[in-house]
């Protein structure tokens, strides 16, 4: 009988596979064809057997600073790292273009910045034009545009509003959710996600990690919990993501009804997963949200943040209600109608996200006043700030 993991692979038909740049890149700033050769090929039986598939592509920064002659401590400042996309850019896509020519594959270039995802009619225009490449039997190579966008490419600090994408891991998972696809596959240099063995129980020929503790890859996971997360390291030593990314695109995968799987990008690795053998680490879906709901939870850029009472917090997780303006406490940011709030309660635990009716200076002005009734008849003070249709929890109450 075939597992869950088996029988949702095996009958994927929309599939986005990201690489990321140790994986495209070599030593000296190349293309490395033996890794990416490989690649090529399994995406390439995968479109003949009639499957859709995007790729996510890191690796323009690497080899255009290879091509430019550069030494990787030159990789210091901003505008230099946007000069080597720059010629990054057309010389990864000339390499896919002539792997890709042998299996008579066409292929498009995808280059996307945030605003792509965070305002909503272009994230529609977005999927529109890339259901249409797929409906020609091409194959999009997607990366983020890092000539004019710095998301990728900035240091995340401390207390900074967060990016939407600030690596191509989450790039992939939100082309992923907003075409609805049904799985995404992380490639990287390592086999999957990993734990280590009590020394007592591993076996002499299991894999060490760097400390020489033996590992094992956990092969399913049906729910993200904060040990999975503790077990993911930071980023990897020549690419912006680390497997805390990768364990980060995996949950919105899950969240959209999608299975995602980690896994060593080496050899057929590919074709393996969708031929439904245990490879790398696979996460089942645990929930499927759909259209706008989506783009609200994970692309929408978040512009205001309210801060609501207990009672309101309990009205919208377990009696599916809209958010009154009775129910806020206090309005922590600028935001303009129609913009996606943060939705916290009074501990400061983000629970839910909603597209704002009214501007932050009539929510602050109309915040904790109640409705007054008299007979049925009266002035309703409290204001709806978000209707329950525009309202996604990020958590279960």
């Amino acid at each position: 009988m075939e597992s869950e993991r088996e029988k949702r692979l095996k009958s994927a038909r929309r599939l986005v596979i990201k690489v990321g740049t140790t994986t495209v890149t070599g030593a000296d700033g190349e293309v490395c064809a033996e890794r990416v050769g490989p690649i090529v090929q399994s995406i390439a039986k995968l479109m003949q057997e009639g499957r859709q598939v995007v790729l996510v592509s890191s690796g323009a920064v690497g080899l255009g600073r290879g091509w430019l002659g550069l030494h990787p401590s030159r990789l210091n400042d901003m505008v230099t790292m946007q000069a080597c996309a720059a010629v990054g850019q057309s010389l990864l896509m000339d390499a896919y273009r002539d792997l890709f020519s042998t299996s008579k594959i066409k292929i498009a270039q995808v280059l996307l910045t945030e605003e792509d995802f965070t305002n909503w009619h272009r994230y529609s225009n977005l999927r529109r034009t890339m259901e249409k490449l797929l409906g020609f039997g091409v194959l999009p190579i997607v990366n983020e545009n890092d000539t004019v966008s710095t998301a990728e490419l900035e240091p995340v600090s401390k207390g900074a509003r967060t990016p939407v994408f600030s690596d191509n891991d989450r790039l992939a998972a939100l082309v992923m959710s907003g075409l609805e696809a049904d799985a995404l596959v992380l490639l990287t240099n390592v086999d999957g996600l990993l734990r280590e063995l009590p020394r007592e129980t591993a076996r002499p020929e299991a894999a060490r990690s760097t400390n020489g503790h033996a590992q094992e890859v956990i092969s399913l996971v049906e729910e993200v919990t904060p040990e999975l997360k503790a077990l993911a390291a930071g980023p990897s030593a020549s690419g912006r993501g680390g497997m805390r990314t990768k364990l980060e695109a995996a949950e919105i995968a899950m969240n959209c009804g999608g299975t995602a799987v980690i896994a060593n990008g080496g050899g057929n690795t590919i074709e393996r997963i969708f031929a439904g053998e245990d490879v790398g680490t696979a996460f089942l879906p645990s929930k499927r949200m759909r259209g706008k709901r989506r783009w609200i939870a994970y692309a929408a850029d978040v512009r205001g943040r309210v801060v609501v009472d207990a009672g309101a917090h309990r009205a919208i997780t377990q009696g599916k209600a809209s958010l009154l303006s009775s129910g806020i406490v206090r309005v922590e940011s600028h935001f303009s109608p129609m913009d996606v709030v943060s939705i916290v309660d009074a501990a400061g635990r983000e629970f839910a996200r909603g597209i704002a009716n009214c501007a932050s200076g009539d929510a602050e002005r109309f915040s904790g006043k109640k409705s007054s009734q008299e007979g049925g008849k009266g002035t309703a003070a409290s204001r709806v700030l978000v209707t329950r249709d525009n309202i996604v929890l990020l958590e279960q109450a």
